[in-house]
């Protein structure tokens, strides 16, 4: 029993913690009425609903079958690099950055084991994790943190796209750059088994869940009601995919409730809402970025969304603060544990190569976040 309380607690740390501190900040402000407005239904719907909509797509098999149309056309290392680097960076857009790594880091162990070529694995997989962080810094959907802000923040679109794009578009020229110098050693790598077509019962499980994630943009985007989302998400998946939801990360939102309970305690203890809120003052970015490298920039944006207003700083500063350390970002941690279980991995040189290269990242990006306010964001924002 030890031995397995021990795992849990490695394989789901935040969980653990965030229920603690939700159990105890309860001893402080006994559970009331108050309690009931603490949680954001919404968000925690829309999630669930996210969830299992990319469950649906990966069991089709269609990640796989999109990263192998694309890798058939690279003949040298940067492109190779390119390709595996940029379908993280841009897929993370739409199918947030775990669903974008879960997928597409196996896939690139198995390819480079394939080729020979080991020694790239961690160049490889690092600036893999990097563009997925930062490439589902993009969209309200990219990442748990930006749906939650996009959510209570109330902002237009247009709004949250003038605060992010400007981040991503420098991401991608340094995530080039870095492919780039990879080389251009030509590439012998086996040629992919073709894959069987897809059965008519299969394409129509693949429209059927094209329908359901524009649903649930919709419901993102405040057009649909999220209310009735969830309940044909929740007929879908119990009558035609119904082993989904069996294997969606329910401790993700149950981590978010402990969170929600925790802040809303937290929040309604006077000196602690004062100090947090004069800390936050015109210092969103850098706090939020600062906290990410301690809790992870998911529980990071819950805690901090609570004590400040400036939402679009805070989003750049949790998803800058997803670079940094291991536990930044959740999303970094599913790539580190696939590379360890590779025979022979070097986890210090990862540790070394993972750590500058987010700090550098991390540090360019802090860079452009100070010299902001004086570009013309006005211009960006009037032709989104």
């Amino acid at each position: 029993m030890k031995e397995k309380l021990l795992a849990f607690f490695k394989k789901e740390t935040i969980l653990c913690i965030s229920g603690v501190l939700a159990v105890v900040s309860a001893f402080i402000i006994p559970p009331d009425a108050g309690y009931i407005e603490y949680c954001d239904i919404r968000v925690l719907v829309l999630l669930f609903c996210l969830m299992a909509v990319m469950g649906g797509f990966q069991q089709l098999g269609v990640f796989d079958r999109m990263a192998n149309l694309l890798l058939a056309r690279a003949r040298k290392m940067r492109q190779l690099a390119t390709t595996l680097v940029m379908l993280c960076f841009f897929s993370a857009m739409f199918v947030t950055n775990d669903v974008a790594l879960i997928t597409f880091v196996p896939f690139t162990i198995m390819l480079l084991e394939r080729a020979n070529l080991q020694e790239k694995l961690i160049p490889f997989i690092v600036l893999q994790t990097i563009a997925a962080n930062l490439g589902s810094m993009l969209t309200p959907v990219g990442n748990p943190q930006n749906l939650f802000l996009y959510t209570i923040s109330g902002m237009e679109i247009g709004e949250f796209f003038a605060v992010t794009l400007p981040y991503v578009a420098v991401s991608y020229f340094l995530l080039y750059v870095f492919c780039y110098f990879q080389g251009k050693k030509p590439l012998e790598t086996e040629k992919q088994e073709p894959k069987k077509q897809w059965t008519s019962k299969e394409k129509g499980v693949l429209f059927s869940l094209g329908v359901l994630f524009l649903l649930c943009l919709l419901a993102v985007f405040r057009i649909a009601p999220y209310q009735a989302i969830l309940v044909v998400i929740l007929i879908w998946f119990v009558f035609f995919q119904k082993g989904i939801l069996k294997g969606l990360d329910y401790n993700l939102l149950l981590t978010f409730v402990f969170f929600f309970v925790l802040i809303g305690n937290l929040g309604r203890i006077p000196a602690i809402r004062e100090t947090l809120q004069n800390l936050l003052m015109g210092r969103e970015v850098f706090v939020s970025f600062l906290a990410s490298q301690f809790i992870s920039n998911v529980p990071a944006a819950v805690l901090l969304s609570e004590f400040t207003t400036e939402y679009g700083s805070l989003i750049a500063g949790v998803n800058i603060g997803g670079l940094g350390t291991l536990i930044a970002s959740m999303a970094s941690l599913i790539s580190y544990k696939y590379f360890a279980q590779v025979p022979g991995a070097k986890k210090g040189s990862y540790m070394f190569h993972f750590t500058w290269m987010n700090m550098l990242f991390a540090f360019i990006l802090l860079a452009v976040n100070v010299f902001l306010p004086f570009l013309p964001l006005e211009v960006l924002l009037t032709y989104i």
